[in-house]
């Protein structure tokens, strides 16, 4: 029986269901399909996401760190001209439903969903015992349309998260670029450091308590995203210790190149470029200021390109 409420905002809606950490290309392909099913059945286009992903309740030690954080993950969302991005909320009661109890209670009970547009690995339900046969069976019991996204290649590779999780692990950040909607951020607080920049006269702001995947170890370009003020500013990020000084502890350092002014207490937003070199030690302070000299130069290339 189909039985549907409008109590909701989001009643009458076309949706996907999914995690979209990263929003990339594949992600695009997969919304043009849902916008143009909204614009076609006259109904408003929603993305569906569980907050906290169910992973984090089922099995919090595989849980990796994330590509976005929620307030990215949206803006990138909503640029795709999705009318609404739906973070509900993950409970253990939530976990245990079976297939047609979620299709029945949230989707049609809760949201009167009129179509679904979803990715061919889709599973959903208690175990994820649920596929796309299971959900093209729902959607014929209770005429909600459905449509099936082709997975998208980039060279002959599968568009995935996972994919660029790993690239970004590796410190290919450019590479991971090639596949995201927008180029790789992190986002942090600045916080005091030891102040060894400044006397060297690199100052740099010290980044902490970041959400996401930080890349590898090394020196990359990036530019600010946000302040808003100082957007599109040219950085030399060092992520990693710093060996020729005995440290090694890992540090998220921005040199904000040819910035003068107090960033400590910000919230500083980094879109990173490529990576420059690998973090090493040096056998001394001068060749050290000498290497800084060229990756600054290196980084000023890149993020102003």
């Amino acid at each position: 029986m189909n039985s549907r409420q409008s109590s909701s905002p989001l009643a009458g809606c076309v949706l996907t269901i999914g995690n979209f950490d990263g929003v990339h290309l594949g992600h695009r392909a997969l919304i043009e399909k849902l916008t143009g099913m909204s614009q076609r059945l006259k109904v408003p286009s929603v993305v569906f996401s569980f907050d906290p992903p169910p992973l984090k309740l089922l099995r919090p030690e595989l849980v990796p760190k994330p590509l976005t954080w929620n307030d990215r993950r949206e803006k990138l969302l909503r640029k795709l001209r999705i009318d609404r991005v739906h973070f509900f909320p993950t409970t253990h009661e939530l976990l245990q439903q079976s297939p047609s109890e979620f299709f029945e209670r949230i989707l049609v009970g809760q949201l009167g969903v009129k179509g679904i547009v979803e990715g061919p690995n889709f599973r959903f339900g208690k175990g994820r015992v649920g596929d796309v046969q299971t959900l093209r069976e729902l959607c014929d019991l209770h005429r909600v349309e459905l449509e099936i996204a082709d997975p998208q290649t980039l060279d002959q590779r599968l568009i995935s998260s996972t994919q660029i999780r790993e690239w970004i692990e590796l410190g290919q950040v450019q590479a991971a670029n090639e596949l995201l909607v927008e180029p790789y951020r992190i986002a942090g607080r600045v916080a005091h450091g030891a102040a060894r920049g400044r006397t060297l006269g690199f100052p740099t702001a010290n980044l902490e308590g970041i959400e996401v995947l930080i890349p590898k170890h090394g020196v990359y370009a990036a530019r600010v995203a946000a302040p808003s003020e100082l957007a599109g500013h040219p950085v030399a990020l060092h992520i990693g210790p710093n060996p020729t000084f005995g440290e090694d502890i890992s540090k998220v350092e921005a040199h904000l190149i040819g910035f003068q002014g107090d960033l400590y207490g910000s919230f500083l937003e980094l879109e990173i470029i490529d990576c420059i070199r690998s973090v090493r030690k040096f056998s001394s302070k001068d060749e050290l200021l000498s290497q800084l000299q060229i990756d600054i130069a290196q980084a000023l290339q890149i993020a102003t390109l």
